[in-house]
């Protein structure tokens, strides 16, 4: 018995199940829903050996089985169309006059429930929109809100290093990333270096901060005066990854020490 984590359709919550048969990360899956199937990838697998974790097996949905190539065929005509969907659902948003932007759309696997995300800067009273939705396709309608990092999480993108954006590859949430984090790292706060293509500011931010700050430990501050071996001196910069100090000394001679 093995816990799977899981991510359900596109854009859907992580949540956690019971696997039953051998997989591996990436696999898509058909999985248990509250009401009916739904399907999903695997983010990541654990064993599930401690006592205290076979206890909390109970309360978890199961993986029905590994997607088969119907599987993917009915996967497919579902996305085709909640495109319809989505186009049907925009000409609405805008014959209601709603202030909101419809981001995307999806079936569950067994077309029993479709989901729409949408971004708005407020409070949104779709009741009427959803009760004409439910007329027209016969599902339960959902509408979720979503914020400017789901969006990127949603459609993907390659960061500034090159590499595909945190959120599409391992990144289970989302954690508060701050200014104090770019601080640490010495960015240029006032450009666009420290932003990604969400326009907030990027994960990657938050869990290298905490690098920054085991690495920064026992090492001498900006300003400090210090003993070298060439004498006294004031720290003048840090580089914190590689453990160099640039150091003024006494007679105004700059020193490059290393650590």
């Amino acid at each position: 018995m093995k816990l799977v984590l899981v991510r359900l359709r596109e854009a859907g919550q992580i949540s956690t199940y019971k696997a039953h048969e051998p997989l591996k990360v990436h696999d898509f899956v058909i999985v248990e829903a509250d009401r009916g199937t739904d399907y999903g990838q695997v983010f990541e697998i654990t064993e599930a050996e401690k006592p205290e974790i076979i206890q909390k097996l109970q309360g978890y949905k199961n993986i029905i089985r590994k997607m088969s190539a119907q599987d993917k065929k009915s996967m497919e005509a579902n996305r085709k169309e909640a495109k319809d969907a989505m186009n049907l659902c925009q000409r609405k948003i805008k014959d209601y006059g709603l202030e909101m932007k419809l981001v995307d759309v999806e079936y569950s696997f067994d077309k029993k429930k479709l989901v729409f995300y949408f971004l708005s800067e407020k409070r949104v009273d779709f009741r009427e929109l959803v009760k004409e939705l439910a007329k027209v396709f016969k599902v339960r309608i959902e509408m979720r809100q979503i914020g400017a990092r789901d969006e990127a999480k949603l459609f993907g993108g390659f960061g500034p290093c090159g590499q595909k954006l945190c959120c599409c590859r391992f990144l289970k949430n989302f954690e508060p990333v701050t200014m104090k984090m770019a601080k640490a790292q010495k960015l240029p706060l006032g450009s666009g270096k420290i932003s990604g293509i969400c326009g907030r500011l990027m994960c990657c931010l938050s869990y290298e901060y905490k690098t920054y700050k085991d690495l920064s430990k026992n090492l001498p501050k900006e300003g400090q005066k210090i003993n070298t071996t060439e004498g006294k001196g004031k720290v003048l910069a840090v580089n914190v990854l590689k453990r160099i100090l640039y150091v003024e000394l006494e007679d105004g001679k700059i020193e490059k020490k290393s650590l």
